[in-house]
């Protein structure tokens, strides 16, 4: 086990929410027919000047605010995007910092695994922490309305903007078993259970924004691949990572008491817990309401599950995502006593 504890955590939905009725609308499309295949209701458009690092300190100091921590206990600060954020560099991590009055006392960095990014974060947080750098804050941030055009209905019809913050601690004491320090397999200390992680760039492209430096075009995010080959990569990927991480800590899914995944449509969404034989009443939706987020998706459910649901002592979590790459993974995290 990974001591760690999940001290707090917090989401930001920029701007108000915006309707596929409104969209659909624009680009002549059926509502309900994009709604029923999607499952997506609204998002939200960040409003024009809203800079990632001021969206992404907002978020954060949420988490800290729930966490009961001032800014700067930080050791440690991760930035993820996979837009980009506002700058290729310097760090946004260093954009957030100083929004949040932070200068020199701690080392803040980008991270970037596309939709995975949080997770991908999450596991490095965890590991920093272990080690004794922490606390430390993970914030995810996505403005993928400003790298979508109506010209291009497919993603500009179910990407939103958004962003989540977790801040990640040194685990409490529990007395656990005689001999496993209050952290092993029988105790109710807080940590990583286990975590599995993998990329394979040999498939073809999926979900690609291409650096204007290179294109010399204005960016946008495009979908190359068709959606049922999108789902059934995404549909391996994800088992296999949640099956490795399950059979690590020597459990299985019926063991898990809550399941988050990454959400990038509704019908998606569905098919995953289908997949991994998961009861809807076991996790949390967010597409629904706030679109496809990217890697700020498994970081609003992350949030919706600490602030909506009865998570109690000795409770596991198994989160799970995908993303271009192909970027797949798990944690299976333990809430302690």
């Amino acid at each position: 086990m990974i001591p760690v504890r999940i001290l707090g955590t917090a989401s930001v939905l920029p701007g108000p929410p915006v309707t596929t009725a409104e969209l659909c609308a624009r680009v002549g499309r059926d509502a309900a027919e994009v709604e029923r295949k999607t499952g997506i209701r609204t998002r939200h458009f960040a409003p024009a000047g809203l800079r990632a690092a001021d969206l992404g300190a907002q978020a954060l100091r949420g988490a800290l605010e729930a966490a009961g921590l001032e800014a700067t206990a930080l050791r440690r600060i991760l930035f993820v995007s996979s837009m980009g954020g506002d700058v290729l560099t310097p760090a946004n991590g260093s954009r957030v910092a100083a929004a949040l009055g932070l200068a020199g006392t701690c080392d803040a960095m980008d991270v970037t695994n596309a939709c995975m990014g949080f997770l991908s974060a999450f596991d490095l947080a965890a590991r920093s922490v272990a080690t004794g750098l922490g606390p430390v804050g993970v914030v995810s941030v996505e403005l993928l309305s400003r790298t979508t055009r109506p010209e291009d209905p497919r993603p500009w019809l179910v990407l939103g903007d958004a962003a989540a913050a977790v801040v990640l601690g040194a685990a409490r004491p529990s007395p656990g078993r005689l001999g496993d320090g209050g952290l092993g397999d029988g105790g109710l200390g807080d940590g990583v259970l286990g975590a599995a992680f993998g990329n394979d760039g040999t498939l073809p492209p999926d979900v690609v924004l291409e650096n204007p430096l290179l294109t010399d075009a204005p960016p946008g995010m495009r979908f190359l691949t068709p959606v049922r080959d999108m789902t059934r990569v995404a549909l391996g990927a994800l088992t296999r990572a949640a099956k490795a991480v399950l059979t690590e800590a020597g459990l299985t899914v019926a063991d898990v008491e809550w399941v988050l995944t990454h959400q990038p449509n509704g019908s998606m969404f569905t098919a995953i817990l289908q997949a991994l034989e998961v009861p809807a009443e076991k996790s949390v939706t967010v597409v629904d309401t706030v679109g496809s987020v990217g890697s700020a998706s498994l970081g609003t459910g992350l949030d919706r599950l600490w602030r909506t649901r009865p998570v109690k002592p000795g409770d596991r979590v198994l989160m799970v995502g995908v993303g271009a790459g192909v970027a797949h993974g798990a944690v299976l995290y333990q809430v302690g006593g």
